[in-house]
């Protein structure tokens, strides 16, 4: 067995270390191994750290006999683990503080694909709702983004049956171990999943589906996707949980308008009036977000666009989105052009007058 596989797994085992605390520690004795033979003098000076969790930490034998039948049982089944330093570690979720220090998969999961996309909402989801969910995915197709969703019941389930019947890869992410499928109703198309996608979850085998364990789940969906959908949603519930954080990852974040005065359509509608998600009205919207856009379309029809009646100021703005892929943060552009936000804010208005840029979730701007 692979010596730092155990001890990777081991200090993810831990209780009352989550994955800030890990990463401190990682950072202050560079390996996970360092960590458990490191004195209790050495573990207590670890911000965060004090002397209980130290005496878990030096509890090597028991968890170290722990992260061994994970492991086993793991390899039995044919599930992957993946440490956050490694290559195979999705490099869409190393930039987020509290993002798992192992994640586990299951399938032909491939963390670090070109393309993706979360789809989320509502488990009681009306016919309108299930139509919508099959159009995005089916419109998906000519991007060939990796669909991202959670396996409850209504719009997640049906983006990974609706994957899976056009043959288009889908991932479920699940807030209990891989040796379980919750909902066991949705053990057949988990199943089906398998042949092209998979199964992600942060938690070993072993680990029961736990109310508590679902809001960290969304932040994993959120995080892996590089823009989310919500296709129905109340006001409060999981669908609105992964969407907040979304978009205070600044991903792209996407709403399905619904009718006024339907429960199941308050929550999206809500995200579009607080400008925490764009109104979803086709799958161009996607597209040009992304920039997936740009890969389907030869003429370039910005670089024929006359910049000659700009001002110095915003010249210099533009020639730094074209320099960058066209499409950049607010903050990213203020730091290259060396522009205080609130004088950006105003020539990125100017400009937008001009019908030269495009204003995009995440606070981008993208030249059109």
């Amino acid at each position: 067995m692979n010596e730092d596989k155990r001890y990777q797994v081991a200090l993810s085992l831990i209780p009352g270390i989550g994955p800030v605390l890990a990463k401190q520690l990682i950072n202050h004795f560079e390996t996970p191994q360092n960590i458990f033979k490191a004195t209790k003098g050495k573990l207590t000076k670890v911000n965060g750290l004090g002397k209980k969790l130290a005496d878990l930490i030096s509890g090597e034998e028991q968890l170290l006999a722990k992260a061994d039948k994970v492991l086993e049982a793991s390899e039995k089944l044919g599930i992957q683990t993946h440490y956050y330093k490694e290559d195979s570690y999705p490099q869409r979720l190393k930039s987020i503080l509290d993002a798992p220090i192992v994640l586990y998969t299951k399938g032909h999961v491939e963390l670090n694909t070109e393309r993706t996309l979360g789809i989320v909402g509502t488990r009681k989801a009306t016919k309108y709702g299930l139509h919508q969910t099959e159009d995005i995915v089916s419109s998906s197709q000519s991007s060939k983004p990796i669909i991202i969703s959670g396996l409850a019941y209504g719009i997640d389930v049906r983006s990974h049956e609706t994957a899976v019947k056009l043959n288009i890869p889908t991932y479920g992410v699940l807030a209990c171990g891989l040796d379980t499928i919750y909902p066991s109703a949705h053990r057949s198309i988990a199943q089906k999943m398998l042949d092209n996608g998979g199964l992600i979850s942060e938690y070993p085998v072993g680990t029961k589906a736990d109310a508590r364990l679902f809001p960290a789940r969304n932040r994993i969906i959120a995080g892996l996707s590089d823009a989310l959908i919500v296709v129905e949603a109340a006001a409060k519930g999981g669908a609105l949980i992964s969407a907040n954080i979304a978009h205070s990852y600044d991903k792209p974040v996407f709403a399905v308008p619904g009718e006024i005065g339907k429960s199941f359509s308050e929550g999206c509608n809500l995200l579009i009036r607080n400008y925490k998600a764009s109104i979803y009205t086709g799958f161009r919207d996607i597209e040009e977000a992304l920039n997936w856009d740009l890969n389907q379309s030869s003429n370039k029809k910005v670089i024929e666009k006359d910049y000659s009646h700009l001002s110095t100021e915003q010249k210099k703005v533009v020639d730094i989105l074209l320099k960058n892929g066209q499409q950049m943060q607010i903050d990213q552009l203020s730091w290259q052009s060396e522009t205080p936000l609130n004088q950006l804010a105003s020539i990125l208005l100017q400009l937008e007058f001009e019908g030269l840029i495009k204003p995009f979730p995440g606070k981008e701007y993208r030249l059109v």
